[in-house]
């Protein structure tokens, strides 16, 4: 039982970055209908400007709390003006044309991105500086504990889960995007700013996407360029899993595509770990293409 509880509490918080970059595949394509592939290398570019920033900050002030929201703050700051430049850059020229040309611009985006990123810090693996020193915060038994890194980890993650749900729900920007993901046209017309409103939202998926890179950085203190690779296809399977386009199903796929590769690599083995999350996206697309939160809508032809 204790095992188990150990692994429950690891799962949880290995779901917990997976629903933060899943977040952010949910709201491009809410807006956009778009599956967004340079999302994972996002989240790279975010842990990368983590990195940096902690060098810098930690001149002033050691590892603790601050150091890490003042890390956090900058790696969601860049991310965001980078995805407002890859929106405005290479998504919106294209916004008219078929859906394949789009698909084709974000896995050329994503491919920029992953060799930029190893022409400019190279392709060896880097170790992410300390910003928390790792400590038992809660010891529930002999054999299992919880660090004060996972706790950080879980509490950044739903401090921003709960933060984007209000903002979707109770705030205008909110209203603009639920309108958006209906209907451009008829958002237009009813005032919307359509453009604007789009371009938030690739800000603040790619600021989730920063967060979850910073929180893998202090969690598994290595980062390379080729780290959002494989879990932005992860993050992608969390987003199917749950129902794309349903925030609170996002989170759920992530959360459960955590516990079980955690279930997974304790119990069957490590081997498996990655294989399960394509798995589960086969059988998903197989029993409920819709995912478990999302419903079938009938498109109009």
């Amino acid at each position: 039982m204790d095992e188990l509880l150990q692994h429950i509490v690891n799962g949880v918080s290995l779901g917990s970055i997976y629903a933060l970059v899943a977040l952010g595949y949910t709201l491009v394509y809410g807006n956009l209908r778009l599956i967004n592939f340079a999302h994972g290398d996002i989240f790279m570019a975010g842990a990368f400007a983590a990195l940096f920033a902690s060098a810098g900050i930690s001149l002033a002030i050691g590892p603790g709390l601050a150091h890490l929201l003042l890390v956090l703050l900058a790696a969601m700051l860049a991310a965001g003006l980078l995805g407002l430049a890859i929106e405005r850059l290479a998504y919106r020229p294209l916004r008219k044309a078929p859906r394949v040309n789009l698909l084709m611009t974000a896995v050329g985006v994503s491919l920029l991105l992953e060799n930029l990123a190893q022409v400019l810090f190279g392709a060896t693996p880097r170790v992410f500086p300390t910003v928390l020193k790792e400590e038992a915060w809660l010891r529930l038994s002999r054999d299992i504990s919880v660090s004060n890194i996972q706790v950080a980890v879980l509490a950044v993650s739903l401090g921003l889960m709960l933060f984007l749900e209000w903002l979707v729900r109770a705030t205008a920007l909110g209203r603009a995007m639920r309108a958006v993901s209906f209907s451009h046209e008829l958002a237009a017309l009813m005032g919307v700013p359509v453009d604007r409103v789009i371009a938030l939202t690739f800000c603040l998926g790619s600021s989730l996407a920063a967060a979850a890179g910073v929180l893998v950085g202090i969690s598994y203190p290595r980062v390379d360029p080729l780290m959002g690779v494989l879990v932005g296809l992860k993050a992608f399977v969390a987003a199917v899993l749950g129902g794309i386009g349903d925030i609170r199903g996002a989170v759920a796929g992530g959360l459960l595509l955590g516990l079980a590769e955690e279930l997974v690599a304790g119990y069957v083995s490590t081997s498996y770990r990655d294989a399960l999350a394509f798995s589960l996206l086969i059988l998903v697309l197989l029993v409920k293409p819709a995912g478990l939160l999302g419903r079938a809508a009938p498109e109009k032809v």
